[in-house]
């Protein structure tokens, strides 16, 4: 899924009052766009360095920059703002309500630039903004599937059309556990090795059973039953049984699924008619918060009986030993 073009209108719009910002130039740059979610404080580009001025960054000027500013005199400052200024910036942002040098604002304008103010310190400022930034910026897809909180575990089920999923699902809210979204699940990263997921409308939390049709699982089961987003820890992939499939019966041999660059923890689920899923996927929650825990129980009891072979590889070598000084003993 593709991000829309993140405008300096649709920010302004979208920040203006948690961010206490207003617009001190034109309004002739709200039209330009925003790239990337990183930003940058050009104080080594108005000193004169700009080998590595990374213009195309959203630029916060807080108290260092506005001081050295007003430290140059008026040919200086105009010069310094004009090398700077030249540059294709998205927009400026002038921290802890810090009196504007109005060549700025006259340079801004000359460039339709938009420069905004706000009366949060710049470290709070950078940090509201960046997380707006990187929310809009995150990397993004969507899959089919249906995804429950159970037990704290965001448990994403996938699997073929019509195999159950929302039947499966719909038993777990029964029991008390929480819908997240069904049929298609909108998949962000929201960090290095964090995918959370929702439903396409985070409001609504409909769900369609077949021979049944559409059911409110709000309304019906209450607003317990059902939660906005959830991070996405294990991935459960429903298929039909066959006899001929050899499948995983330890867990030692652990299987992922890669999703946004995110490894996640997979199982297999073969399933067919009298099968309980609905407690295999409690008992799969409950054995992900284990192994959150620390603790892995195919490892653990691998490790079990590796000792356990060994100790009766010990006493049987004893016995060995024994019997052998009996059958030499003459007296």
């Amino acid at each position: 899924m593709n991000r829309p073009a993140l405008t300096i209108r649709q920010l302004f719009r979208d920040t203006q009052k948690k961010l206490k910002l207003e617009l001190l130039t034109s309004a002739e740059g709200l039209k330009k766009e925003i790239t990337e979610s990183e930003l940058h404080r050009p104080g080594l580009a108005l000193a004169g360095f700009l080998e590595l001025f990374t213009y195309h960054r959203v630029q916060i000027l807080g108290n260092t920059e506005i001081r050295y500013l007003k430290t140059l005199d008026d040919r200086q400052r105009k010069e310094a703002l004009e090398k700077v200024l030249q540059f294709d910036i998205p927009c400026i942002f002038i921290t802890e309500s810090n009196e504007v040098p109005q060549d700025l604002i006259d340079i801004a304008n000359q460039h339709h630039i938009c420069v905004f103010r706000s009366s949060y310190a710049t470290t709070i400022f950078s940090h509201f903004l960046s997380d707006y930034l990187h929310q809009i910026f995150a990397p993004v897809t969507t899959i089919h599937g249906t995804l429950v909180d159970v037990y704290g575990i965001g448990m994403l089920f996938t699997g073929r059309s019509g195999i159950g999923k929302s039947e499966i699902a719909l038993d777990l809210v029964e029991r008390g556990h929480r819908l997240v979204a069904d049929d298609l699940v909108v998949i962000t990263k929201k960090a290095e090795d964090i995918l959370m997921g929702e439903g396409r409308d985070p409001t609504e939390f409909i769900m369609e059973i077949r021979g049944v049709g559409l059911i409110d699982i709000r309304h019906i089961f209450g607003i317990r039953s059902v939660r906005v987003h959830k991070r996405i820890e294990v991935v459960v992939k429903l298929v039909e049984f066959d006899p001929n499939e050899d499948y995983d019966r330890t867990g030692l041999d652990a299987l992922t699924t890669n999703i946004l660059g995110v490894d996640l923890d997979l199982v297999i689920l073969p399933i067919h008619p009298g099968k309980n899923i609905t407690v295999i996927a409690e008992t799969i929650a409950m054995n992900q918060q284990l192994k959150i825990y620390g603790h892995h129980t195919p490892t653990e009891f691998n490790k079990r009986l590796i000792e356990k072979m060994k100790l009766r590889e010990k006493e049987h070598l004893e016995r060995l030993k024994a019997r052998d000084f009996l059958d030499k003993d003459f007296e």
